[in-house]
């Protein structure tokens, strides 16, 4: 009976959320764009002339429509949470006998998703 709450408490602990780590966007930001360029090199009539091709990175104003569209601000750790204990609730008190060693982790996963979406993820 021991051995069937401690892997219980094992599996709830499974579901916990990873602290998370907060990084910062860098304060400057560098646009850059890759330009195509042709050089004529004038020749003679014994060495005639020939085009250098070549590419630079121009700097160009960055535009904050791009670096929207990139950030995701919703934090959905909360809801996951709460999911994931309800749901392992739910998949635990209605399952019998071997049935809980599958039915508990994936109610547990069943119950994040959940949880997630109504938290706005």
């Amino acid at each position: 009976m021991i051995k069937v709450k401690v892997f219980y408490l094992t599996l709830l602990f499974c579901f916990f959320p990873i602290g998370q780590v907060n990084a910062t966007t860098p304060k400057s930001v560098t646009c850059t764009r890759t330009e195509y360029r042709e050089e004529y090199i004038p020749g003679t009539k014994s060495n005639p002339g020939f085009v250098k091709s070549y590419e630079v990175d121009v700097v160009i104003p960055c535009t904050g429509e791009r670096q929207a569209e990139k950030i995701d601000d919703n934090d959905c750790s909360q809801g996951s949470f709460i999911g994931t204990l309800l749901g392992a609730g739910i998949a635990l008190s209605s399952s019998r006998g071997k049935d809980r060693f599958w039915a508990v982790p994936a109610g547990g996963t069943a119950g994040a998703l959940i949880g997630c979406q109504v938290d706005g993820g």
